[in-house]
């Protein structure tokens, strides 16, 4: 008897456990997404950011882009 009542007692804690561990898994997804999201939008700010900086390079005249090292 003592036997069936430690296997009962094992099989609780398992079924805490994997509850833990469903609760834990699923906070760290929405971190993913969470993540996954901000990375997401700073990579298209990024690329906001380069397409403009190009567009100001391309008005600058001629010979602006030298940074003096020349000299």
């Amino acid at each position: 008897m003592a036997n069936l009542q430690d296997l009962a007692e094992r099989i609780d804690r398992l079924v805490l456990r994997h509850e833990e561990l469903r609760r834990s898994s699923s906070l760290v997804e929405q971190q993913l997404a969470a993540v996954t999201a901000e990375r997401d939008s700073l990579r298209s700010r990024l690329a906001a950011a380069r397409t403009r900086i190009d567009a100001l390079l391309a008005r600058l005249p001629a010979g602006a882009n030298d940074t003096g090292s020349a000299s």
